[in-house]
C-alpha cells in the first residue's frame, strides 16, 4: 500500500468521523429543541399536585374540589400546549 492510498483511507476515516460527529450533534440539537423542558416538568408537578390533592381528606367547604378541577384544567392547558407548539415549532 502505497504513501498515497494510506493517507487516502485516513482521510476518508477521518471525514466519515467527523460526519457522524457532526450529525450526532445536530440530532442533539433537534432533540433538545423539541423537548420542552419546562412544560413537561410543569406537567408532572400539576400531575403531582393533583395525586396529592385526591389524597387529601375531603369536605374542605368546595375547594378541595374546585382546586382539583382547576388543576385538571391546567394540565389540560398545558397538555394543549406541547401539542401546539410541537404541530407548528416541531417542538
Amino acid at each position: 500500500m502505497s504513501v498515497d492510498d494510506q493517507s487516502r483511507r485516513q482521510f476518508v476515516k477521518a471525514a466519515a468521523a467527523g460526519m457522524v460527529t457532526a450529525s450526532a450533534v445536530t440530532l442533539s440539537a433537534v432533540t433538545a429543541e423539541a423537548y420542552q423542558g419546562n412544560m413537561e416538568n410543569a406537567l408532572g408537578a400539576l400531575r403531582h399536585a393533583l395525586v396529592l390533592l385526591r389524597r387529601a381528606t375531603p369536605d374542605k367547604g368546595g375547594h378541595k374540589a374546585t382546586a382539583v378541577q382547576l388543576i385538571e384544567q391546567a394540565i389540560n392547558e398545558v397538555q394543549a400546549g406541547i401539542t401546539f407548539a410541537a404541530q407548528h415549532f416541531g417542538d
